[in-house]
């Protein structure tokens, strides 16, 4: 990832360090971070969560030790940006220990793809110069840069080579590094930045140095982050992590990008609306095209938090009903969905197993909980009774691997 936090917890010593981040005195930044505005409510408290997802564990103890904080989610009652006060910038650890790549999932690989030959078609980039800021193992800026013959820059500090050809391609160059001011001096004709923005402490000084970077050439900037419309309306509430500093709504999202010196050409919902995406390219103040977008986001957060508490309980209920019953149950998907799941719900001993199709999460623990992470062919032997599926867009490829490993147990969905 990318935020350039020079105070950052080492993960060797992140196990002893607990009194660091789970003491109670915690910090709470209740100004906006997209518009500056102190005219903000609390509306949600979750106490106590794991302050990373998706840092890998060598043992269930050091996983059970796992550092904690606590999300205090707070709404702006002047652009409608949601953001969690008691973040603290000091506690994210982004090095080669952080997975949380998607790619391995033949669903999310065809998203990639087409989502790739569309930016490449609608923007003509072919033989261009491309930017991935937050690239994590490179694997979207290697699809842009083959499928459009362009050349291609990545930071991450988490990105390693782990392809299968030993020999990286000399028209993409890794940095491992948090994208900073130090780079304001490279230029591109697109830039990209997925899943990476709700991360920043302050994205307005993050665009601003985008922006900076860009200065008078015709750049595309091309942004996704999770859409908390999808978490509000369809209760998504398993993708509320520490990670997280923003939650961004399409209003939130074009007020930060129209006010750092953005035009915006496309700003909507993807990937059954889970996502959000934002199409830009960069103005001077006067020419840049404001966007406002309606929204009932008062009336849609306090029908939220009555069914945020509704269906923690329904869960706590149904995992104890299975654990009654004697029937074995495992997870599917060790990612951030699953990580608070199982800690939301407190289900460290009903579930046993975690499964997950990319190997380089196998074999390591939940943070939080506990669980051992296995591959699907563990199923062939452990044969549960019962699988619950954190995101149900997996539901057909899922199914099929089941069916190719003689599983016949029942998909739960959350």
């Amino acid at each position: 990832m990318l935020v350039n936090n020079k105070n950052i917890v080492n993960n060797k010593n992140i196990v002893n360090n607990k009194n660091i981040v789970n003491n109670k005195n915690i910090r709470k930044e209740s100004i906006c971070p997209v518009c500056k505005s102190s005219n903000t409510d609390v509306f949600l408290e979750i106490p106590d969560v794991p302050v990373h997802c998706n840092l890998l564990w060598e043992t269930s103890d050091d996983a059970l030790n796992a550092p904690r904080s606590d999300i205090i989610l707070v709404l702006c009652e002047d652009c409608e940006h949601i953001f969690n006060c008691a973040f603290d910038p000091r506690l994210m650890e982004y090095t080669q220990q952080y997975e949380n790549s998607l790619h391995f999932s033949q669903i999310f690989q065809g998203y990639a793809k087409e989502l790739a030959d569309r930016l490449i078609e609608t923007y003509n980039l072919h033989g261009k110069s491309i930017i991935e800021i937050g690239c994590g193992k490179g694997d979207f800026l290697k699809l842009l840069c083959k499928t459009g013959k362009n050349r291609g820059v990545g930071f991450d500090s988490s990105y390693e080579n782990v392809g299968e050809t030993p020999c990286p391609d000399p028209e993409i160059t890794f940095i491992k590094d948090f994208y900073s001011q130090r780079y304001l001096n490279y230029r591109a004709d697109f830039i990209c930045c997925r899943q990476v923005l709700e991360h920043i402490e302050s994205p307005v000084d993050f665009l601003t140095d985008i922006r900076k970077m860009i200065g008078d050439n015709h750049t595309i900037v091309f942004f996704e982050v999770p859409n908390v419309d999808y978490t509000l309306k369809d209760l998504g509430i398993w993708d509320l992590i520490y990670e997280h500093r923003s939650f961004f709504s399409k209003r939130s999202l074009a007020y930060l990008f129209a006010s750092c010196g953005f035009s915006i050409f496309a700003l909507n919902d993807s990937y059954n609306g889970q996502f959000l995406f934002i199409e830009a390219i960069a103005c001077t103040s006067q020419s840049c095209r404001k966007t406002d977008y309606e929204s009932n986001m008062k009336l849609l957060l306090d029908q939220f938090v009555r069914k945020f508490h509704t269906k923690i309980r329904t869960w706590k209920k149904e995992i104890k009903t299975v654990e009654k019953s004697g029937q074995k149950i495992v997870l599917w998907g060790a990612g951030s969905k699953g990580v608070t799941f199982l800690n939301m719900i407190g289900a460290k001993k009903q579930i046993e197993y975690v499964i997950d199709i990319n190997p380089r999460k196998q074999g390591k623990y939940i943070p939080g909980t506990g669980q051992k992470i296995c591959s699907p062919e563990f199923l062939r032997e452990y044969q549960p009774d019962k699988i619950i599926i954190m995101n149900a867009i997996y539901k057909n490829e899922i199914q099929q691997i089941m069916n190719g490993l003689g599983v016949s147990a029942q998909l739960i969905f959350v």
